[in-house]
């Protein structure tokens, strides 16, 4: 098949040198374009990243000589590509800005930015979840005024790790979750060369990761009303996030109460049988098994469990009863993958297999 001619918007940042580890050899997307602030324009990308480049692979070859394009010249950056994921690094205003104008060009914008994602026509999806939510499309476009543009993002990387538990087991009515979440350094573009201090330490604190954690999930649980997405009132969520000496891979530990009284057999089957369009559709980026249950005392552990189902999947262990809440387990995902660049190629593959997005 042809493929699909792809931008990354921010491609020196840590997302933006996955969104192209990723889309190397990819089966359905060219990577073309590569764009990044004015620093960088001008320079081939090997240049460009000269001395920051992040990830514990390897500079894929095929985008050395690629010559970086300036993000802010949006109409010489849109012009040759079908869509174009975005990682860009600048203060949410600017970011809504110029994802509004790179749609309005005609072109699909996948995000895996923040700024967009409580625009109320906005879809913030996890596909194994909630990839209806991509029916508001329509709506957002008869705002934007355009015929194919759009802008569709992901949530954080926070809630990855326990939100598709508590999915998992929206049958039993999940009322309220107290979550704490474990973070690894990459979430803040970082490794430990570049953040030494990390280095044998916890910080106990994350700007504005709490609210994240609370309210996204509630966002990927609600429903299309009208032109917006009505976010779900349950479960009530509260939430910590702290920042340790991790490079990959964001830890949580989850208490659930529930209004329906699953027995701990019932929880671990649905959680083994929590499938999606992803999995239907045999998507190139989808685990074949999107959640996997964990016997062992001692698992998930980030060392031997990140990379489960290549970073796409999710792993959940130690379910046991609460004394205070109904049950409490942990969950781990990758940050990067999962979380950040892996779910976003998953979210753009999702949205050309249902022509949402088509060649220009």
């Amino acid at each position: 098949m042809e493929k699909f001619k792809v931008g990354v918007l921010g491609a020196t940042g840590m997302v933006g040198q996955r969104f192209i580890t990723l889309l190397e050899n990819h089966p359905w997307f060219e990577l073309t374009t590569l764009a990044a602030s004015p620093r960088s324009a001008g320079q081939t990308y090997e240049e460009a990243v000269d001395g920051r480049w992040k990830l514990d692979v390897p500079e894929p070859s095929f985008v050395k000589k690629m010559i970086v394009k300036d993000v802010s010249k949006v109409e010489e950056v849109a012009k040759d590509v079908d869509f174009v994921f975005s990682a860009v690094d600048m203060k949410k205003d600017e970011i809504r800005a110029i994802e509004e104008a790179y749609a309005k060009t005609e072109t699909p914008v996948v995000s895996n930015n923040s700024a967009h994602r409580w625009t109320p026509d906005v879809p913030m999806v996890i596909p194994e979840i909630n990839p209806q939510h991509y029916d508001i499309i329509p709506m957002q476009r008869k705002r934007l005024g355009t015929t194919r543009g759009f802008i569709a993002v992901k949530p954080n990387c926070s809630i990855q790790s326990y939100t598709p538990a508590l999915a998992a087991w929206m049958p039993f009515e999940p009322v309220k979750a107290i979550v704490s979440t474990y973070q690894a350094i990459s979430g803040a573009g970082k490794n430990f060369e570049s953040w030494p201090e990390m280095v044998g330490n916890i910080i106990p604190y994350i700007g504005g990761e709490e609210e994240k954690s609370e309210k996204e999930p509630l966002k990927v649980f609600g429903h299309i009303e009208g032109d917006h997405i009505e976010t779900a009132v349950e479960p009530l969520i509260s939430a910590q996030c702290i920042r340790v000496p991790i490079l990959n891979g964001h830890t949580a530990t989850c208490f659930v109460s529930f209004r329906q009284h699953p027995t701990k057999e019932q929880l671990i089957d649905a959680l083994r049988s929590f499938s999606g369009e992803p999995q239907k559709l045999k998507l190139p980026s989808a685990p074949k098994q999107f959640i996997q249950y964990m016997e062992e005392d001692d698992r998930p552990q980030v060392r031997l469990d990140v990379n489960y189902e290549h970073g796409m999947g999710v792993s959940i262990g130690r379910l046991r009863e609460d004394t205070i809440f109904d049950w409490k387990f942990v969950g781990l995902s990758h940050n990067t993958l999962r979380g950040a660049a892996g779910g976003g190629v998953e979210a753009a593959e999702y949205l050309c297999a249902k022509e949402y997005i088509t060649r220009k």
